[in-house]
């Protein structure tokens, strides 16, 4: 009889605490907040990224301009080149032909004793009230794209 007893003290007696199991509703919503956050934060990053690559993509084609310009005029002759000292040419370029002008490229060309010393600044198409002069004499203060200057002997 004494293993019959056993067995019955047994199945009666007090069960250890069963183990937990599975996350809390607390911790499951703290859980998803951090992933919240989380994904919040790499919204902002690619968002971020795709102002940044739009801006360096409007550089990168602002320096393309005035690079060509600069190709251009080293193309000319002497009296082609003499004949542009008289003022600043301005431009307005519309890069894809939807109508509204994307960029404005302003290039002076001066006669030293023996060369030109040419130098172009293309700033934004947002630009166009303001005279060439005063963008020409403040192009940081009017977010200039590209300012290149450079010389051309003969």
């Amino acid at each position: 009889m004494k293993m019959n007893e056993f067995k019955l003290i047994r199945k009666h007696s007090p069960k250890k605490k069963a183990q937990k199991r599975g996350f809390s509703l607390i911790e499951a919503v703290v859980g998803i907040a951090l992933m919240g956050v989380a994904a919040l934060g790499l919204a902002q990053l690619f968002t971020y990224s795709i102002l940044v690559n739009s801006r360096a993509d409007e550089i990168s084609n602002a320096t393309f301009l005035a690079q060509q310009q600069i190709d251009a005029l080293r193309g000319l002759t002497s009296m082609e080149l003499n004949a542009l000292t008289s003022g600043k040419a301005d431009e307005l370029i519309d890069q894809n032909n939807d109508g509204t002008y994307d960029y404005r490229r302003i290039t002076e060309v001066q006669l030293s004793i023996d060369r030109w010393e040419v130098k172009v600044i293309v700033f934004p198409g947002e630009n166009l009230g303001i005279s060439a002069d005063v963008l020409f004499q403040n192009p940081g203060q009017y977010h200039a794209m590209a300012n290149i200057s450079t010389i051309i002997s003969r």
